[in-house]
């Protein structure tokens, strides 16, 4: 019976144009639907997580959670500040603001310390998710002030102008790495293909996938709700992917057509290639797949946006290799061939069609592990454990609002503010929740915690206690005058929740209390992501484990699998401390180091990194095992193997590796080291694990790689041979 690869190929063969219409009518309908149905974005809800979330929530539950606020600096363009001009400024911006309908209230202007800086801050209505939405109206009114005070400077920030910033910035950096990306994709391609066609057939598939995903992701996100990341994930995962299948599956079609010299049709080639390279196609993307959706066991709606946006990328892409791709070869192959026939008319040879090559450069790389396995695999492991030894040194910080790129014009005023008016850095907010009877106790105990947290020096500013309609929620807020990423602001909620809570507000019956605000959601979102990272990592190593041993029928190769899946991302992630904690690569690859690695980079980088191995495991032992099965002996199957798989590897993890590094030119500190470190992982993956330490472990085990599947493939090798002396096809 042939596999469902065959078959799809062989309808697409015999209708190429139905195939490929049909597959641009899928197309535009995902896109059309996707738009039609809009993304559903995560509200703020959705990123409550640890103490601080379950504070926020006790907030809104008694509508008194936190508003987003914008600041406005007036300042005097020449020194010193006229306080009557910047005072009338201040009352014309009120009034304007007060005017607004998203504006919730317009707070009384303070006068900075040095007299140099009057401050008005303006609370917004609704979610904090959406504010950075209604912040342009905020900044129209700012500039207009600004024209009518030509003497004076109004500069704006806040979290909301700074989202907006940021998103500006990252679709700026995405354009920016297509720029990159593409030109560097297609001249790999044209090198491996020697044609400008057949190069941009994996470049036109992969980027049509993307469309398609990113249509399919908007109709999913009312599933799974869109944390703003998706289309990123999309970007970077699709064109590597998507490339990455078409290549497999291009070179399988173009080995065919050597090897028969022209003595096959184009759909028999096509076939041909879909029975091998094909199903590699299938189980690696399935293998990604299934890798990826481990992170929904993280439990964080940004790390369910990011496995959302690969799974759904990844299946269209495995969807277009199987489809559209070879209807495209068929009519490919058939222009061919009329040139070969016109060539032949007119009495010139056909020109030669490039097959596997191996090549002697591959000839060469392999040399240390055919001749020297053992040792070749000694010296590779220990590099790799070399490159693992700066983890001891890992420090995992959430990303914070400090560490975002200062070419935000609101980030360089944020800085301004921050200097200015110390007190309003950070500010904690206690939130209790306890029955309306107990509201005056309440009440007592934060005023003591207030009193209390007023002679530590971490703290500074007045407090403010709100309690809600229904007396049940009280809320505290307390000034900390440090930056939101220093020891001091975090030490300020470590004496709050081990000391003064416990003493004051712990000591009424039945009340429920917490700390939220920024300082406490970088606080408690690693804590959280630790908390669940046994359960990621521990399904992530069994369902690695069981893709590759039911794909090769072998439980070593499933152990070997994981084994070099491990090590190669620890390498990765050890190279990334190395470059990233420390300052001396600041120059080189334009960044500020936060003296830390993001808190999602580390769980993110595995579960990627070991979806994406599988395209290079399920392609180089799928051609190992294709040739024992046809009764080749182990030990000549992977070196002839790994060195006919070896150019198309290396071919995608050059695309990969482009599409990665241009990763690095973002300005988030957070999507630079995501870049970095999988470009990292993919070249170890490529060009150390691929090419020294499996052929050389392979090597070493010999028959016993296939253990317990031993006696299977020596009965398909023996019946393996036709009539006709071709070996048969059975690649899993």
């Amino acid at each position: 019976m042939n596999p469902l690869t065959v078959r799809m190929a062989r309808w697409s063969a015999r209708h190429p144009w139905r195939a490929i219409i049909g597959w641009l009518v899928f197309v535009v309908l995902c896109l059309g639907i996707g738009s039609a149905v809009g993304t559903h974005s995560a509200t703020t809800a959705d990123y409550r997580v640890g103490e601080a979330g379950r504070a926020e929530a006790m907030a809104a539950e008694g509508h008194l959670e936190r508003r987003s606020t914008e600041q406005v600096l007036i300042s005097s363009r020449s020194d010193p500040l006229d306080r009557s001009t910047a005072e009338a400024a201040a009352r014309d911006l009120t009034a304007r603001m007060r005017g607004l309908p998203d504006v919730a209230g317009v707070a009384d202007p303070v006068l900075s310390d040095d007299r140099r800086i009057l401050m008005v801050e303006v609370a917004l209505k609704g979610e904090e998710r959406d504010a950075k939405d209604k912040v342009g109206a905020l900044v129209e009114q700012t500039r207009a002030v600004g024209k009518a005070y030509p003497g004076l400077l109004l500069e704006e920030t806040g979290s909301p102008s700074i989202s907006e910033g940021v998103d500006r910035q990252r679709s700026d950096d995405l354009a920016l790495s297509e720029e990159i990306t593409l030109p560097i994709t297609l001249i790999t391609l044209l090198v491996v293909f020697g044609s400008v066609t057949m190069a941009g057939v994996p470049l036109l598939l992969a980027l049509s996938s993307i469309a398609a995903a990113v249509g399919l992701s908007m109709v999913v996100s009312h599933l799974s709700p869109d944390a703003g990341v998706g289309t990123n994930v999309i970007l970077m995962i699709g064109l590597a992917v998507g490339v990455d299948y078409t290549l497999f599956y291009l070179k399988r079609e173009r080995e065919e057509r050597a090897r028969s010299g022209g003595r096959l049709s184009s759909e028999a080639l096509v076939e041909l290639a879909a029975a091998t390279s094909g199903r590699a196609v299938v189980v690696s993307g399935l293998a990604v797949v299934a890798s990826t959706a481990t992170l929904y066991l993280a439990a964080d709606v940004i790390f369910s946006s990011l496995a959302t946006g690969t799974i759904v990328v990844v299946l269209v892409a495995v969807a277009s290799s199987l489809t559209a791709l070879p209807a495209l070869l068929v009519k490919l192959g058939q222009r061919q061939e009329r040139r070969v026939r016109r060539r032949a008319e007119r009495g010139r040879p056909a020109r030669r069609v490039r097959g596997d090559g191996g090549g002697r450069v591959w000839a060469a790389l392999l040399r240390p592990a055919s001749r020297h396995p053992l040792a070749t695999l000694c010296v590779s492991v220990l590099a790799l454990v070399a490159l693992v030894t700066p983890l001891a040194g890992l420090k995992i910080t959430e990303m914070s609002r400090d560490t975002h790129s200062r070419d935000i014009p609101a980030m360089r005023v944020y800085d301004r503010l921050n200097e200015a008016f110390p007190d309003h850095r950070v500010t904690h907010q206690v939130v209790v929740r306890a029955d309306a009877a107990r509201a005056g106790e309440v009440t007592s105990a934060l005023h003591e915690l207030a009193r209390r947290a007023g002679d530590d020096p971490l703290f500074a500013g007045a407090s403010r206690i709100r309690t809600s309609a229904d007396r049940r929620i009280s809320t505290l807020e307390l000034k900390v005058p440090y930056l939101g990423n220093s020891d001091q602001a975090y030490d300020s909620l470590d004496h709050l929740r081990k000391d003064y809570l416990p003493a004051t507000v712990g000591r009424i019956a039945g009340a429920e209390f917490g700390v939220s605000g920024d300082v406490a959601r970088y606080a408690d979102y690693p804590a959280h992501q630790n908390s669940k990272l046994p359960w990621v990592l521990g399904a992530l190593l069994l369902v690695t484990f069981a893709m590759t041993t039911y794909a090769f029928r072998s439980v070593v190769l499933g152990l070997i699998g994981v084994g070099l899946n491990l090590l190669s991302a620890a390498a990765a992630l050890g190279l990334l401390v190395l470059v990233f904690q420390g300052s001396w690569a600041e120059g080189l690859l334009d960044f500020h180091s936060t003296g830390s690695i993001g808190s999602r980079v580390p769980l993110f980088l595995f579960v990627i990194l070991f979806g994406l191995s599988m395209d290079y495991q399920v392609f180089v032992v799928s051609r190992i095992r294709e040739a024992v099965l046809a009764g080749v002996p182990t030990r000549q199957a992977v070196l002839d193997g790994i060195r006919r798989s070896a150019s198309v590897v290396t071919s995608a993890a050059v695309v990969m590796t482009t599409v990665f590094v241009s990763f690095v030119f973002l300005h988030i500190i957070e999507m630079k080291q995501i870049g970095f470190v999988l470009a990292a992982a993919v070249l170890l993956d490529a060009f150390i694990v691929r090419i020294m330490i499996l052929p050389s472990a392979m090597l070493l085990l010999g028959d016993a790689s296939w253990w317990p599947g031993r006696a299977a493939v020596r009965t398909a090798a023996a019946s393996a041979e036709t009539s006709d002396g071709r070996p048969m096809v059975d690649v899993p």
